[in-house]
């Protein structure tokens, strides 16, 4: 399967091209959280998305009775839809599916809906909460928008989502069920509710004084992953749909493989053995060997037991070659994109291979595993044609992609 598309919201703006830059100058994108009180809260940073109209990209229509999520989603979409030259018209209706996910969903509608219901009554509700709530909103509003005919699904695996709608979308294209298929996710949790939540759970950085220095994926200090919004939707075609219209191709989508942990909720298990399967899984899915990998782009959140665990599996799989390929994580730059972090990375694992740059991981001051090569505060020019990408998510949730480089094309 070929990837033809991307479409991005990040905090670092919209589209892929500014995520990319940013991402390969070691930029952070977190920041103080403004436009809301959180002064009450011991987490008051995040990846915030901001001067994001959405009426530039949708209908006014369409962004007033649609949630925030839907609109990172919808824009995402469009965007991919554009870089790959692609228009879905009545002939390719039927055969253009949409796997779209979210891990947190119209949270904020939730609770507004709640307040004023309790406030006010049945009246105070709008008539669209009941739809807009759901969680499959995000993905039937793009297929709804676009107006893809094949088979939809929003699929939720916590902060697997995003990898595991590509991984799908990738495995309905291979059955013959669709020929293009969008796949990607989109959250913003980015609200006083969401953050209170998690920082209860004790998931998230409390370095609020230095929000640059928040996100230290497999750092000694770190002290817990910094939330952001995001969204990430790429196109997926068959290559023989893409070859039919002369499509610029990205490269292939080659493996994915999925595992649970069923070790504990938020917690992963300390030795990884669920991830190792996912991760060998993807590589026999695409046919190729550990020596053959010459990029990970890592899950690495910046909490303690995760990038641990992500280390041991990464040593077992790969052996000596673990300490010397690249292995970075951009969540030390935009953050924790939730739903969308694992199509976002895929993007990144391809365009490394694509590029020859393997982008940074900042904040990697004093590594917890000294050998690896974590590609610390600056990006590397490094020529690979494979690469993984990990997502992991609550529940136990592991998908793991395998990119390759167009293998008739150079970068």
């Amino acid at each position: 399967m070929v990837v033809t598309g991307y479409g991005v919201v990040s905090p670092f703006g919209v589209g892929w091209e500014t995520t990319w830059s940013n991402l390969i100058q070691g930029t952070s994108a977190i920041r103080e959280i403004s436009g809301m009180d959180v002064s009450g809260l011991p987490v008051r940073i995040g990846g915030q998305i901001v001067d994001f109209d959405p009426e530039e990209w949708l209908p006014a229509s369409l962004v007033r009775r649609t949630t925030r999520p839907a609109h990172l989603a919808l824009v995402a979409a469009v965007l991919a839809l554009k870089d790959a030259g692609l228009e879905v018209d009545a002939a390719l209706a039927p055969a253009v599916g949409v796997t779209v996910g979210s891990a947190c969903g119209a949270s904020s509608v939730l609770v507004d809906a709640g307040a004023a219901f309790a406030a006010r009554g049945f009246m105070a509700l709008s008539p669209y909460t009941f739809t807009s709530t759901g969680v499959v909103t995000v993905a039937s509003e793009v297929a709804l928008h676009v107006g893809a005919q094949g088979p939809s699904a929003c699929i939720t695996t916590a902060c697997a989502t995003g990898a595991t709608c590509v991984g799908e979308a990738m495995r309905l294209i291979r059955r013959g069920e669709a020929d293009v298929v969008l796949a990607g996710g989109a959250d913003d949790a980015l609200t006083p509710f969401d953050l209170a939540a998690a920082a209860r759970a004790r998931a998230l950085s409390r370095r609020n004084d230095d929000p640059g220095a928040a996100s230290r994926p497999f750092d000694t200090g770190r002290d817990g992953f910094v939330m952001s919004a995001g969204s990430g939707v790429l196109v997926l075609e068959s290559e023989e749909h893409a070859a039919a219209r002369g499509a610029r191709v990205y490269g292939e989508v080659a493996g994915y493989g999925a595992s649970t942990d069923a070790y504990n909720l938020t917690s992963p298990h300390p030795e990884g053995t669920a991830v190792e399967r996912a991760v060998r899984l993807a590589l026999k899915d695409a046919g190729v060997t550990p020596d053959e990998v010459g990029y990970v782009n890592a899950h690495g959140t910046g909490t303690r037991m995760n990038d641990t665990a992500e280390i041991k599996v990464i040593r077992r799989v790969f052996g000596e070659r673990a300490t010397s390929m690249p292995v970075s994580s951009t969540k030390s730059m935009t953050g924790h994109m939730l739903g969308a972090a694992g199509a976002v990375e895929a993007m990144v694992a391809l365009e490394a291979v694509r590029t020859g740059i393997a982008p940074p991981t900042v904040n990697c001051d004093d590594p917890e595993d000294p050998e690896m090569n974590f590609v610390a505060h600056r990006a590397q020019e490094h020529t690979a044609d494979v690469a993984v990408s990990n997502s992991f998510g609550f529940g136990g949730h592991n998908a793991v992609l395998v990119l390759r480089r167009p293998r008739d094309v150079s970068p």
